[in-house]
């Protein structure tokens, strides 16, 4: 069983910058591909960033790219999601994930990831 908790939400205003975390179990994490979700009040929960996982590859959805950077500590077990320039539609609560199947592409549907944290909420005033 993994575990992921996510952290490093919080309220920021438009055009400032947050990093989340997320710090997982397990001595197998560096052979998890880990992905970046997030859920807005009464929308779907859509893929954000995600990355393999030997941090070879890395995939964005469009919204965030070239603000957004996925990356992995695999000796500490951490995942991190840096967001600048941030948005008010990028109000949500973020979800970690972990795929535990070894893939050399990046997982973009929530039903890849077998493993997800509790989430975290990141809150962007205009």
């Amino acid at each position: 069983q993994v575990q992921l908790v996510e952290s490093g939400g919080g309220l920021v205003q438009a055009g400032g910058s947050l990093r989340l975390s997320c710090a997982a179990s397990g001595r197998a994490f560096s052979t998890y591909g880990m992905g970046w979700f997030r859920q807005a009040p009464g929308k779907e929960r859509e893929f954000v960033a995600g990355i393999t996982w030997s941090g070879g590859a890395t995939a964005y959805v469009d919204f965030v790219k070239g603000r957004f950077t996925i990356s992995r500590d695999n000796a500490k077990n951490t995942v991190y999601l840096q967001m600048n320039s941030l948005k008010p539609e990028d109000t949500a609560v973020y979800y970690c994930a972990a795929d535990a199947v070894i893939q050399s592409h990046v997982g973009v549907r929530w039903g890849e990831y077998e493993y997800w944290g509790q989430g975290t909420q990141v809150t962007v005033s205009s």
